[in-house]
């Protein structure tokens, strides 16, 4: 038998990174890896790649984080033909001088393989001051950081925190009446009612008021690849409403329209979206947001959008299949609810102007335009639900500057 050489502690210790990087890779995972590596007898780094990606790999959203570790960790090619073909036990550690810019994610992945490069040391005992004024600093700094370039910790602290976030107080009066002593109605049955109870005597006028209720609200989330890292924590924020109220339904988009409201209605958030993946066929592939959206309006937009509903449209609206037919579906979409808010990670950049032909489509139809790249601009969101539209986020201003 040949004999291995480092190739197991190699592999144990790219499952490591993985799991630094957020992939759930245990030990029975590892030991899986290295039985299919053996079992597979590979004979180029194409096949070690999809030996370990059929073992490592079980979501769609976790493939682009598994290729970014890969292509870092096992980095050289010449080692890597070496490995296959002797087993060699030395790790790959030179800097590959065609690598491009890292992509979104890629400094958590980054962050895990560090974390791997060094045998880990025995603790030490060190004496750990807490300063309040360093907690606030790195919570305003967690606060107002894209969540593309979050790390792994960063981004389980953004979800503890949107989790406490509080939900928008965004009722309205609808037309029913309730009981109240304020009341600027007189309810004649209650009266009536109290009277007769003490013998018509005395009349005690009773009184009513609209009752309030919040209204629907409707979240289309784009899951294609240049949303993917921002929509899985907005799925956070919209677990968090589903669970603080119940009518909310959501939907995701890429090249077709899942409707995943029964699966956010878990009350584990991780659960929930682990449910939301395995629904999902399209995670981080394509666009085609007007087939989408003429197919929730055909479908789906009586059922949801009544009773004075908010449509949440997140996405940044670069349309892969052309905008003939996008303005027709998002006038639909928003004369068929009471207020239509796009959500788009684009505007965080200063100089963002409505170029591509698919923003200018969708502009003229949304009542408010808004960032959504961090916990500030959501904290933002709530709060402007929670109030009647501002003349800032008007979306007509932006096709004034480029008219």
């Amino acid at each position: 038998m040949t004999d291995p050489g480092r190739l197991p502690e190699n592999i144990a210790y790219f499952a490591r990174a993985l799991r630094d990087a957020g992939l759930p890779v245990g030990p029975g995972s590892v030991l899986d890896a290295l039985a299919a590596v053996e079992a597979a007898r590979v004979g180029n780094k194409a096949d070690f790649y999809w030996t370990l990606h059929a073992v490592f790999v079980k979501k769609h959203e976790h493939h682009e984080i598994f290729d970014q570790a890969f292509r870092i960790f096992w980095r050289r090619r010449a080692f890597m033909d070496k490995l296959i073909a002797t087993l060699s036990p030395k790790s790959p550690s030179s800097p590959d001088p065609d690598a491009k810019k890292p992509d979104a994610g890629a400094l958590r992945v980054a962050q895990s393989l560090f974390k791997t490069g060094k045998e880990p040391e025995p603790p030490k005992e060190e004496k750990v001051e807490i300063s309040a004024r360093l907690t606030v600093s790195e919570r305003e700094i967690l606060r107002g950081k894209d969540f593309a370039q979050m790390t792994a910790d960063e981004i389980a602290k953004a979800r503890a925190l949107v989790a406490r976030m509080a939900m928008p107080d965004d009722r309205i009066p609808t037309r029913r009446f309730t009981a109240s002593p304020l009341g600027s109605r007189i309810d004649p049955r209650r009266t009536f009612r109290n009277s007769m109870r003490g013998g018509g005597g005395l009349i005690d006028l009773a009184r009513r008021e609209p009752a309030l209720k919040h209204p629907p609200v409707v979240a289309l989330c784009d899951i294609s690849g240049s949303m993917a890292e921002y929509t899985r924590l907005f799925l956070h924020f919209l677990h968090a409403l589903t669970d603080s109220r119940r009518r909310v339904h959501t939907f995701l988009f890429g090249t077709r329209l899942n409707n995943v409201t029964r699966a956010l209605k878990s009350r584990d958030p991780d659960e929930a979206l682990a449910r939301c993946s395995r629904q999902v066929q399209d995670w981080s592939g394509g666009t085609r947001i007007s087939t989408c959206l003429h197919e929730f309006n055909l479908h789906w937009s009586r059922r949801v959008l009544g009773q004075g509903a908010v449509v949440l449209l997140f996405t940044d609206g670069l349309e892969r299949d052309g905008a003939e037919d996008l303005a027709g579906e998002a006038d639909r979409l928003h004369r068929s609810c009471r207020k239509l808010v796009w959500l788009n990670p684009l505007l965080r950049f200063d100089g963002f102007e409505p170029r591509a032909a698919g923003i200018r489509a969708l502009l003229p139809h949304v009542d408010e335009f808004r960032p959504i790249h961090n916990l500030s601009s959501m904290e933002t969101l709530v709060r402007a639900l929670s109030k009647e539209r501002s003349a800032e986020t008007d979306p007509r201003r932006l096709l004034r500057r480029v008219a």
